[in-house]
């Protein structure tokens, strides 16, 4: 089952002093912030302002080349390359553009990543797919491909692959970037059940109107650096 209880006691992701670059030029310095298990918290900024970098080098998918950043009892600084996968089998990631495979359905889709991730029992791999389906409001579309699905759906597809392994956080970029407004709030409702449930979610996000609608713990990242801000309903 997804639920799991939060351990409020020390913070799930701490950052201290980091510098987060892309393509070898700095777009944040000096970050320090930390963030409580079962929090939802938005990263906020214009087009280039940062945030997504944040985001993908939470899950290593850039390097820290100055600084700490501490996720899921994980220091970055010292991560492996070997071991990266590990640290992303305590993360869910979700992406603005899908990234689903076009050649499988739906089910076939969540069950590569089961079958990548270790899950060798069909029985399990299957009740796991449904779980997840059902969650994110997706039962009885299992045989259906990506590209028959409506973009909301797309996204709801993503959010259950990020959610199989049973994440302990969920790193959503841009989640709702290519949906329109009806379906964004939509997508929205799914993360922040999920966040009942107990997982903690940070997304990035340039949407104000969403952060109005749905408030939670806010940075914004604006000329290269990072500062809580208080959105105001």
């Amino acid at each position: 089952m997804l639920t799991f209880i939060a351990d409020m006691s020390s913070p799930i992701i701490k950052i201290e002093n980091a510098t987060i670059s892309q393509h070898k030029k700095v777009v944040l310095k000096d970050v320090s912030l930390e963030v409580a298990g079962g929090a939802f918290v938005y990263f906020i900024g214009r087009t280039g302002s940062g945030k997504s970098s944040l985001i993908r080098t939470m899950y290593a998918a850039l390097p820290l080349n100055e600084g700490e950043i501490t996720i899921c009892d994980t220091k970055l600084s010292s991560l492996k390359k070997r071991r990266i996968h590990k640290l992303r089998r305590k993360l869910g990631i979700v992406f603005q553009d899908f990234k689903l495979l076009p050649d499988r359905d739906v089910s076939q889709n969540l069950a590569f990543v089961l079958r990548a991730t270790g899950w060798k029992n069909k029985e399990d791999r299957n009740t796991r797919i449904g779980e997840v389906l059902a969650l994110v409001g997706l039962k009885g579309k299992e045989k259906r491909y990506p590209q028959t699905l409506s973009g909301g759906e797309q996204q709801r597809l993503s959010i259950a692959r990020a959610l199989l392994n049973n994440p302990k956080v969920l790193l959503a970029d841009e989640p709702t970037g290519n949906l329109d407004p009806i379906t964004r709030w939509e997508i929205m409702e799914v993360l922040l059940e999920i966040n009942k449930k107990g997982t903690t979610v940070l997304m990035a996000t340039h949407d104000f109107g969403i952060i109005q609608k749905y408030p939670g713990k806010t940075f914004k990242c604006e000329e290269g650096e990072v500062a809580e801000v208080v959105i105001k309903s």
